[in-house]
């Protein structure tokens, strides 16, 4: 019995989910991960899959969130830059 679970899990861990994105957290992933532990934690793979999914949604908010400051940052710092240029008046300057 534990052998073929332990199979099962192994083969479904190493079976490819689709196309994979750079993106961190995960209702799918984290609820996954939670069910597992909850299984083992005493037969609770409802209530780790639940945690699991809040946290991973949790943690894909916060990424995304960073993502979006680090582009308005480079936006800005592009913005930035072209102001520099313009109260130069050069064009090909690009350096301190």
């Amino acid at each position: 019995m534990k052998s073929a679970m332990a199979a099962a899990i192994i083969g479904a861990l190493t079976l490819p989910m689709g196309t994979a994105l750079a993106e961190e957290g995960g209702c799918v992933k984290y609820g996954a991960g939670g069910a597992v532990v909850g299984h083992f934690a005493g037969h609770h793979a409802m209530s780790g899959a639940a945690i699991g999914c809040g946290v991973g949604a949790w943690k894909r908010h916060e990424a995304r969130k960073q993502e979006r400051a680090q582009e308005r940052a480079y936006q800005q710092g592009m913005r930035d830059r072209d102001n520099f240029r313009r109260d130069r008046g050069d064009r090909l300057y690009d350096g301190p």
